[in-house]
């Protein structure tokens, strides 16, 4: 089976990924810790995002063509994504079989959720270099995988897997950006495309705290990082209100 045409994410360029966290312990919370990492062996050809809007008309005489829709609110946005993993350069590798049983746990309930008394799967962000029209929580509503090819011993070593995203709707925060919370102090490395609104939007769900990450790593210019370089994602402990 021939490669797709997106091309294997080469070195300097942004390679896009799939972070799966634990859900909430609470309605309306924020994703909590990183469970796993789905990192595209190669980068998606295509991608199909959705938005829906609800109208509604009722019959008035006083319209000779129809009285005009009332808005009534808002679908969550729904993103459609193939991930193709290949592992066939290196045969004994277990790659393909962890990432796929990655994707097909985030429509399972977690053990940590469930043993709290809020059974969840997890939450999801889609991230892709400075694409930040894709760049929201979901949550999976459909995973499935299709395996193309075998060691001779059985394991697995491609497969295409297809996802349906759901956003998951955030409040909007209208606060201080050193406010929130995190249990621990984190370290993520750039690639091409990032910036560090970006940074902060996938690590605390709000892009307006780039200047916490920018003050702790001493950065002047917020829009220019070098592919590389080692970013202190500050905890809650550490940030002040």
């Amino acid at each position: 089976m021939a490669a797709p045409t997106g091309g294997r994410a080469a070195a300097g360029l942004a390679r896009a990924s799939l972070a799966v966290r634990q859900p909430p312990a609470r309605l309306g919370g924020s994703p909590g810790g990183l469970i796993g990492q789905a990192d595209f062996h190669f980068n998606p050809r295509q991608l199909q995002l959705s938005r829906s809007a609800h109208w509604r008309t009722e019959p008035a005489v006083a319209y000779t063509r129809g009285a005009p829709p009332k808005f009534t609110g808002v679908e969550p946005a729904q993103l459609r994504v193939d991930l193709f993993l290949d592992a066939s350069g290196t045969p004994g590798a277990d790659t393909v079989r962890r990432q796929v049983e990655l994707l097909l746990s985030c429509c399972e309930v977690t053990e940590q959720s469930a043993a709290s008394q809020a059974p969840s799967p997890p939450w999801v962000t889609f991230s892709w270099g400075s694409f930040s029209t894709v760049q929201f929580t979901a949550c999976v509503t459909q995973a499935s995988a299709t395996y193309t090819l075998f060691s001779p011993n059985g394991t697995p070593l491609r497969a295409t897997c297809s996802l349906s995203l759901t956003e998951i709707p955030q409040a909007v925060k209208r606060q201080n950006p050193t406010s929130g919370a995190l249990s621990a102090r984190r370290v993520h490395r750039t690639v091409a495309g990032d910036t560090l609104a970006s940074v902060a939007w996938r690590e605390y769900g709000d892009p307006t705290a780039w200047r916490v990450i920018a003050e702790a790593n001493g950065v002047d210019d917020p829009m220019r990082l070098r592919p590389g370089t080692e970013l202190l994602l500050p905890a809650g402990s550490e940030r002040t209100a």
